[in-house]
């Protein structure tokens, strides 16, 4: 009796794998193609490549990064193969993103002297080149070391004499250099701070972690970086009373130059689709080596291009109505500044069909390689850190959107996740997979993505900014115990998972591509899917919020739902797009408690400025809260149930759509990310009006 119950239950399992192996949303013949073709080892070889590299914005490392991402594009056949550059001065903005000029290095060494002479060297950016933090400009100084513990505050600088003299400090160079050099007279900076945390945080006291350094402050210093090891026994050393004397040498600095983006495409075949693209993003800066974050994302899109195109070429793979795009940029400033600079900003371009051209005329430059690319683009695969093997603790995510811009983009990745996730699991132990998606030279264990509600940090943050609304999903891991350290290394890199992202990220743009009013029913689903999903991992919040708070999530239920069929929509061009909400008033949210002290102000966002307003290396708000008269908004230092003030001033600039309240958004943003006074949103948005972010609809 036991024995038939089992065979029965095992039995049955084999049958319900079976029977769950058919693929999502693409023909079989199509999934087959792509899972037979894509290489984890092509990409992991591309990713040696670029590792070599230190890839800060402008300089020389990342210029020759991005050529090598070009010669092989090229190489695989893609079409309009190009590194687009863009002037970056520190004057110029593209959007809201202030343009960093370039940072290059010529040398940099950190020696101890001992007896009047160079004795122990303790930093040599040749040999490592993340000991130097970004933006030190040149010196050379031999001096004393004191320690200012985290160096942050004005506390920690009580009864020491820093002048002229280097500082050890806790804290990034960036967050030190004002008080330190600014305001006590500092010559320089070591700091032993230590990455991002995560529960292995501060265990390898070897990582030496990127350093940054303000780029435009005033206070112009150098910052060596050291590990965790090295920080501790120089702070002890000088807590025994010893004297330490070091010699800083830098040969560096910041230069007039160019923000530098690649960008290659697979055309369409469709006339009336072919102006619509697909875009494939990641970020091609970062210390060296820099290898999950981010030349695993990098190097995964190059793979996909790769596959694509010589599956499409071979006949395997019908051309896809719409254009595929491939974008290879600095992180966040590169894709606002290609986001934005259709605006009438003369660029350059280089390297187009293996040849160098430069244009003046920035109308020739729009009609060859932008046409606008924030109107083209309707959807986007970025890969932000793809790659981490076991030894990296990572976790991979596929992350949907912000409630502020509903898509089925997330249900269309989260199902072919969901089929990598069963075949590899199901290959992992033993039961029958046919997709199971392991390369050759990679590990076996299962994928095990998460579905994961939107978290901020990258690329995708402008893409769905309110100024572009382009969806755009989002594979990542998190964590990773050696992000931004010097042992973010390849061999850290498992290959498996780069084949295993580059089928999800593959799979979900070539159907997005190809999709058509044909397909609504699947994708429908899905949908539906997705939505019921949502309600499912929202559902538990309830018991956090208010009564009316909760009738207000409810309200906003219905109108995401709304919203996320009506995008649906209008990517077919399906006749209906036009319709009005069936049953569902936007304005119906608590209306019963209009404010008078704010609440009911409408406001539009401006046409321009365009993009998020915190950037890399500056902030649109704060660089102009003081001319304008106004204080740091509270809501930046917010610590919601669910979210920071990051999260929620990101959603509450995104909610402007001249129609919502300021009490609408107030209720929006407490669905998303818990409740929030209705006063911090309403001098928010104030402030946005102040400098000219949005307008007050009168």
């Amino acid at each position: 009796m036991g024995r038939i119950f089992r065979f029965a239950v095992l039995l049955s399992f084999f049958c319900a794998a079976a029977s769950a192996q058919k693929p999502p949303l693409l023909p079989e013949k199509d999934v087959a193609a792509l899972a037979q073709e894509l290489s984890g080892e092509t990409a992991k070889r591309n990713l040696e490549g670029i590792t070599r590299f230190h890839r800060q914005r402008g300089s020389q490392g990342f210029h020759s990064a991005a050529e090598l991402v070009a010669e092989r594009a090229r190489a695989y056949g893609l079409s309009d193969v190009a590194i687009l550059q863009f002037p970056a001065d520190g004057k110029i903005y593209y959007g809201t993103q202030r343009s960093r000029p370039p940072w290059d290095v010529e040398f940099a060494e950190l020696w101890e002297v001992k007896g009047g002479a160079a004795a122990i060297k303790m930093a040599s950016y040749d040999a490592e080149p993340v000991v130097l933090a970004e933006d030190s400009e040149s010196a050379d100084v031999a001096t004393e070391l004191v320690d200012v513990g985290g160096g942050t505050k004005e506390s920690d600088y009580a009864g020491k004499d820093v002048k002229g003299k280097i500082v050890l400090a806790a804290a990034q160079p960036g967050a030190v250099q004002d008080m330190a050099v600014g305001k006590f007279g500092a010559a320089g900076i070591v700091s032993y701070a230590q990455n991002q945390k995560t529960a292995w945080w501060g265990e390898d006291e070897d990582l030496i972690r990127w350093g940054h350094l303000e780029t435009f402050s005033p206070n112009k210093t150098f910052g060596f970086m050291v590990s965790l090891k090295t920080g501790r026994a120089l702070r002890d050393r000088l807590a025994k009373g010893e004297y330490i004397q070091l010699h800083a040498t830098v040969k560096a600095g910041q230069h007039p130059g160019f923000t530098e983006v690649v960008t290659a495409t697979i055309p369409g075949a469709d006339p009336k689709l072919k102006d619509e693209e697909i875009a494939f993003s990641c970020h091609l800066d970062h210390q060296r080596p820099g290898a999950n974050d981010n030349a695993s994302g990098c190097v995964t899109i190059l793979e996909v291009a790769r596959t694509l195109q010589k599956l499409i070429g071979e006949g395997k793979l019908t051309r896809p109505a719409r254009t595929i795009r491939f974008i290879w940029p600095p992180e966040i400033e590169g894709t606002l500044t290609l986001l934005n600079y259709c605006q009438g900003i003369p660029g350059q371009v280089v390297n187009t069909a293996g040849t160098d051209r430069f244009i003046t005329n920035v109308f020739e430059l729009n009609k060859l390689y932008c046409a606008n690319f924030s109107q083209r683009i309707k959807a986007v695969v970025h890969m932000d850190m793809v790659g981490g093997g076991p030894v990296t603790k990572s976790v991979f995510h596929v992350t949907r959107g912000p409630m502020s811009l509903p898509s089925f983009v997330h249900d269309v990745a989260w199902a072919f996740a969901e089929f990598v996730n069963e075949q590899s699991y199901n290959f992992a132990a033993g039961l029958p997979a046919e997709y199971p998606m392991v390369a050759p030279e990679g590990g076996k264990e299962p994928l095990l993505a998460q579905d994961t509600s939107y978290t901020m940090g990258s690329d995708h943050d402008v893409y769905q900014d309110s100024s572009f609304k382009i969806p755009a999903i989002y594979l990542n891991d998190w964590p990773d115990r050696y992000i931004h350290t010097n042992f973010d290394t390849a061999a850290n890199i498992d290959p498996t998972k780069l084949k295993r992202a580059a089928f999800i990220g593959a799979a979900s743009g070539y159907f997005l591509a190809s999709m058509s009013i044909q397909n609504l029913p699947d994708v429908q689903s899905l949908a539906q899917h997705g939505i019921d999903l949502w309600k499912t991992s929202m559902f538990p919040r309830w018991s956090s919020l208010s009564p009316d708070d909760v009738t207000c999530m409810d309200d906003f239920r219905a109108q995401f739902d709304w919203g996320l069929r009506l995008g649906l929509l209008q990517f077919v061009h399906d006749s209906r797009k036009d319709e009005k909400p069936n049953g569902v008033n936007r304005a119906s949210c608590a209306a019963d408690r209009q404010q008078s002290n704010g609440g009911d102000l409408r406001y539009r966002r401006k046409p321009q400025p365009r993009g998020p307003v915190a950037v890399f290396g500056s902030d649109y708000v704060n660089d102009r809260a003081a001319a304008a008269g106004v204080t740091t908004p509270r809501l930046l230092s917010y610590e919601g149930l669910w979210g920071s003030g990051e999260e929620y001033t990101y959603e509450v600039l995104n909610f402007v759509d001249g129609l919502l309240d300021a009490q609408q958004i107030r209720d929006r943003v407490s669905a998303e990310y818990g409740p929030i006074p209705l006063d911090l949103v309403v001098e928010y948005l104030g402030t946005l009006e102040k400098v000219g972010v949005i307008e007050q609809v009168k």
